[in-house]
């Protein structure tokens, strides 16, 4: 007999989550462990696209605190049925969507732009606020990604600097994906590098305090590279539609 009035395919599509949640954070742990590091200093965002809040819900009763989303659209239809998460903006964020991003997200990982960074500004200032946010660096080159050439980051974060209301807490990034994780360290490597650099400059309102980085098939070793935020969607709730 099936509990909680919960259908047999339900459970069965719960108990997996269940499952791959525990290895996630026992390869989070291994990840951290052999790199020196503390694995509670290290947040596993859960990335949500294309999935339902029902699936959502169960992910926090299991213990996810953080979750990622990559379109407003999708997000706003979300937002409201799901509570006590902290919302993590994931994907290309226009700056006509600022607005009602600044409204859902606890953090912006995607900030890359100049007129972005601007209208942040313009709309936290409105409510009396600081919108926080992560610099997205396009440290391997693809066309296809969104982010900042690695030499554009030091005078882009000197501008941002100069906005009363936007803070800049770390960086993110995308590596290229592969077949093999080890492709992904040079990438990641040099995000750290960057980050530690920012790190030194000392400009209001731009603190280092996150390093994101790292999906389903390479998150060990972005770990291993110092990120201390994880974006993991296939790991935890298996393969989705693609959309």
């Amino acid at each position: 007999m099936v509990g909680e009035g919960r259908a047999a395919g339900e459970v069965t599509c719960f108990a997996g989550m269940k499952t791959n949640l525990a290895s996630v954070m026992d390869r989070i742990e291994r990840a951290a462990r052999r790199s020196g590091r503390d694995p509670r200093g290290i947040t596993l965002i859960a990335v949500t696209k294309t999935v339902p809040a029902g699936d959502i819900k169960e992910a926090v009763r299991l213990g996810v605190t953080d979750i990622g989303e990559n379109r407003v659209q999708e997000a706003r239809g979300k937002f409201g049925e799901i509570g006590g998460v902290r919302w993590h903006m994931i994907g290309h964020l226009q700056s006509n969507k600022a607005k009602i991003a600044l409204r859902m997200f606890d953090i912006i990982h995607s900030l890359d732009t100049w007129p972005l960074a601007c209208e942040l500004n313009r709309v936290a200032a409105l409510s009396g606020r600081c919108a926080r946010t992560l610099v997205q660096v396009n440290v391997s080159g693809e066309e296809s990604k969104f982010g900042l050439p690695p030499g554009e980051l030091p005078g882009f974060l000197k501008h941002v600097s100069e906005l009363g209301n936007v803070g800049v807490e770390g960086l993110m990034t995308i590596a290229p994906f592969a077949n093999d994780p080890e492709a992904a360290r040079p990438h990641f490597r040099m995000l750290k590098s960057l980050f530690d650099e920012a790190a030194t400059a000392r400009m209001p309102r731009i603190e280092m305090n996150y390093l994101s980085m790292g999906m389903t098939n390479d998150f060990e070793v972005a770990i291993e590279e110092g990120a201390n935020m994880v974006r993991l969607g296939t790991a935890i709730f298996g393969p989705r539609p693609a959309g």
